[in-house]
């Protein structure tokens, strides 16, 4: 099936049979706190969700709240489910679409090649607070190690964009600084995957801020919000 929805892909979890990707500026915002009327904001999921059916009979999302809370859905239910506070779902089984929305923040894939797939929203504040070895932890319960996951950090703002206070940045790398200092949160995602025994790793070039044409930046000053998604097709899809 060919989604219609303007997107990036990612070639890396594709050769796993997993659809992965984010939506681009193109695609519309999926985000109700703008100026876009809301019912037009939610005709758009709808059709999403429609399409995703083809995959699988469930669509998980939550009221994210920048925290690490992972959620893992196992098939006992269908249609959309949108969790209260959390950060990110794990699926191991087949047939549930993942979905976080992110404007500046990272979306982080994982994947494993029997099946299991999780996807986490890590701004700074699930960075620092590991969401990243939460993610890992769901799939290890679902008997995937992590030297087997392919994971991927997908479009959010680069390194020379980011500028955070002092407080922040010392929270994120543990160093102290004097005044705000710009700070890489793929950069340290990548850290945390390395250590904990990750070794398939790959890293959009995409700058929200950067490419601000491409995608949606809260510090550009967008309202907007990209959505990050991913599935394991059903056998049956």
């Amino acid at each position: 099936m060919t989604l219609q929805v303007a997107r990036e892909e990612i070639p890396a979890l594709a050769e796993l049979g997993v659809v992965a990707f984010t939506t681009t500026r193109e695609a519309g915002t999926f985000g109700t706190a703008g100026s876009e009327p809301v019912g037009m904001v939610m005709g758009r999921w709808w059709s999403l969700v429609t399409q995703l059916g083809a995959f699988g009979p469930r669509f998980a999302t939550a009221r994210q709240v920048h925290g690490n809370r992972v959620v893992s859905h196992r098939p006992e239910w269908e249609g959309w489910l949108r969790v209260d506070a959390a950060d990110g779902h794990a699926a191991p089984d087949p047939g549930t679409a993942l979905a976080v929305t992110v404007a500046d923040c990272v979306p982080v894939f994982l994947a494993h090649p029997a099946g299991p797939i999780a996807l986490l929203h890590a701004g700074w504040r699930g960075t620092a607070a590991r969401i990243l070895e939460a993610g890992v932890a769901a799939l290890a319960r679902a008997g995937c190690a992590p030297a087997e996951l392919v994971a991927h950090l997908g479009p959010a703002i680069c390194g020379r964009c980011y500028e955070v206070g002092p407080d922040v940045h010392q929270a994120l790398t543990g160093r102290a600084v004097d005044a705000p200092a710009t700070v890489d949160l793929r950069a340290l995602l990548a850290d945390q995957a390395r250590a904990l025994g990750l070794t398939r790793l790959t890293v959009s070039p995409w700058c929200t801020r950067c490419d601000a044409d491409r995608f949606f930046s809260h510090r550009g000053g967008d309202a907007g919000r990209q959505l990050a998604v991913m599935v394991r097709p059903a056998h049956s899809a």
